[in-house]
């Protein structure tokens, strides 16, 4: 006489096999809170040919290598330091000869301003890791915002997110946020 084998009852893993992926799925936790949040401009069917030249002046130039190192202007500096460098640019108060050039344009509630024809330049490399070239980013970008901030809290005693639309475009055609990203450099 023969022995039965005794079965395994199949059904009841498969709903372990479930309970414990609805398990992990819900315990999981997923960090989507980094990243950059960038308005594009419009699209534009025809080309604009912009035959301009920028002086070399006028170009803010910030490097990340694949050490994660951060050159401004071809010489080191950290993270921190950043955005102050970055609004010392874009100031340009005192009107150096190594700092961008102004130009006088008329802005409604303001009257005729001087205003900036200063640009930022990043570019990175590849193996830039994602956690530098973002807190790179929000420095510049911060940079950007603390000055329209400190204007509109100057001219209107409100901050900038408190502003009117047409106070805060006026507020943006001053102080601009020309930041060009070159393609990362490949080694």
């Amino acid at each position: 006489m023969a022995r039965k084998v005794p079965e395994i009852a199949a059904t009841s893993l498969a709903d372990i096999a479930f309970m414990l992926l609805i398990f992990f799925l819900v315990t999981t936790t997923m960090d989507v809170d980094s990243g950059l949040e960038r308005t594009l401009p419009q699209w534009q069917e025809e080309e604009i040919e912009d035959n301009s030249e920028i002086k070399e002046r006028n170009v803010f130039v910030v490097l990340v290598n694949r050490n994660n190192d951060l050159l401004v202007e071809n010489e080191y500096a950290r993270i921190e330091d950043l955005r102050e460098m970055t609004k010392e640019f874009l100031t340009n108060s005192a009107n150096a000869e190594n700092l961008p050039e102004k130009e006088p344009t008329e802005v409604p509630f303001f009257g005729t301003v001087d205003i900036t024809k200063g640009v930022i330049s990043l570019r990175n490399d590849l193996d830039t890791k994602y956690g530098t070239y973002l807190a790179v980013q929000n420095e510049l970008v911060g940079a950007i915002n603390e000055l329209r901030e400190d204007l509109a809290k100057s001219q209107f005693n409100k901050s900038y997110s408190n502003l009117q639309k047409d106070q805060r475009n006026a507020i943006r055609k001053i102080i601009p946020s020309k930041i060009s990203e070159a393609e990362p450099k490949r080694r």
